[in-house]
């Protein structure tokens, strides 16, 4: 029963504001009976004499209700500015009441959460302000709308940059910096020191995404000198290993075949010569490949891109290459130099048609993906152990005995100076997934 009572306040409440109206215009409307000797017309013009009366009565009780609907609206504007500071107080036990509760825990929920975002903010941006990576955003006008300090000490002797173009931004910067950012995607270049007797090295990286629903570009400029400086030694010395090893494989069995050769002819048997000279002759073509595989490698020009339909692509491995394309072929194009990615893709297919796969289950996979084209080489071979997958993109590291190590090398090279990247992976029931990604064209 109070519940009821509860939710019929409202009502309740309107209706002890108009009783007396209503007393009012049947005592008016009794007086006029008398008078008019009509009870339909006394009770109209009784009504119509005390509207202005009722309409007042009416308004003096829905005025609390009227003045709640206006915190309401003011309190959802707040909310729609993110400010949750505010509540509303209702002390009657009714609907409304029931509505003010709720609307207020809303608000306590928003604040909470609104509090939380705005500690993770600060605590992202405590991380992004002293990351040693220079960190920068841009709107679809090329105008910087966020600088971390290693950018403004790297572009603007530490003063602020936001609001700046990217062509105020590279007045004053190395013409290096500026060549990276004309060439877009991801890439390396140095800068001289101050001293002018040395060479700083960095790394550009450029990536866009929408936020609300707006094109941006998020540029990161890493400082990579001592990095690389370490990871170069290490290299030379895994490549000094690499060279020592090939070179001891051949000129171990070359000196003593010519030792044997030699006590051959002391003993006066020339004809036993021609295996020792054979074997000799094969040891030396091995060398003679193995470096001009390494001149090959060293030499690498800069791609001549054009565009490249995967199509044409395709046609045009197929004519050197037996393999089989593991779905359809994207309707895309690709901005390539031809002959390199080719000749890249062919020794992809190679080292799958030697990994011990039949013919048919050599495939080429192509895939478009956001910002990406990425083509597939896959074989149901042996796989790789982890140590040689840490390891197969290094030059001249090869477990064949007649591998020079050079190809997966080049074709990571040749991906990279594409704005692209080469990535090996073991596939599920057994075999090997070497995946080559591009950059996409719009």
């Amino acid at each position: 029963m109070a519940g009821r009572l509860r939710r019929r306040s409202l009502s309740g409440r309107l209706l002890l504001h108009m009783l007396p109206v209503m007393a009012l215009a049947l005592l008016l409307q009794w007086l006029l009976a008398d008078w008019l000797q009509d009870d339909g017309l006394a009770l109209l013009l009784s009504l119509i004499a005390l509207l202005p009366l009722l309409l007042w009565a009416v308004r003096r009780a829905i005025r609390p209700q009227l003045s709640l609907f206006r915190s309401l609206a003011g309190t959802v504007n707040s909310y729609r500015d993110a400010d949750y500071s505010f509540g509303i107080n209702w002390p009657s036990e009714d609907e409304l009441g029931e509505l003010v509760r709720a609307h207020n825990a809303l608000g306590d929920t928003l604040r909470e959460q609104r509090l939380d975002l705005v500690q993770r903010e600060l605590l992202l941006d405590t991380m992004l302000q002293n990351t040693p990576v220079a960190m920068l955003l841009f709107d679809l006008a090329d105008r910087v709308i966020y600088a971390n300090l290693s950018a403004r000490r790297v572009l603007n002797d530490g003063r602020r940059i936001e609001g700046m173009s990217l062509a105020q931004l590279l007045e004053g910067a190395p013409s290096a910096l500026a060549e990276a950012m004309d060439r877009g995607g991801d890439g390396l270049f140095t800068v001289a020191t101050s001293d002018g007797e040395d060479e700083d090295i960095y790394h550009l990286s450029r990536r866009g995404f929408r936020l609300n629903g707006r094109r941006h570009e998020l540029v990161l400029l890493r400082h990579l000198t001592s990095e690389l400086r370490r990871q170069e030694v290490q290299t030379w010395k895994k490549v000094i290993r690499v060279i020592s090893h090939e070179l001891n494989n051949s000129l171990a069995p070359v000196a003593s075949l010519a030792h044997s050769g030699g006590e051959l002819l002391k003993r006066g048997q020339p004809e036993r010569l021609g295996p020792v000279l054979t074997t000799i002759e094969e040891r030396a073509r091995h060398l003679e490949r193995f470096i001009q595989g390494y001149a090959r490698f060293a030499k690498l020009p800069s791609p001549q891109l054009e565009r490249v339909s995967c199509t044409e692509l395709v046609e045009r491995l197929h004519g050197a290459a037996v393999f089989s394309m593991d779905g359809d072929i994207p309707d895309a194009m690709l901005r390539i130099d031809s002959a390199q990615i080719e000749q890249a893709l062919l020794n992809l297919l190679k080292n799958a048609a030697e990994s011990g796969t039949e013919p048919h289950e050599v495939q080429l996979r192509i895939r478009a993906i956001p910002d990406w084209t990425r083509i597939e080489v896959l074989d149901r071979g042996s796989g790789m152990s982890s140590q040689v997958l840490a390891n197969a993109l290094l030059p001249f590291y090869s477990t064949k005995r007649d591998g020079t190590g050079l190809g997966l090398a080049l074709a990571r090279e040749i991906a990279e100076a594409h704005g692209g990247r080469l990535l090996l992976r073991n596939r599920d029931g057994g075999g090997l997934s070497v995946s080559m990604s591009l950059p996409a064209v719009d």
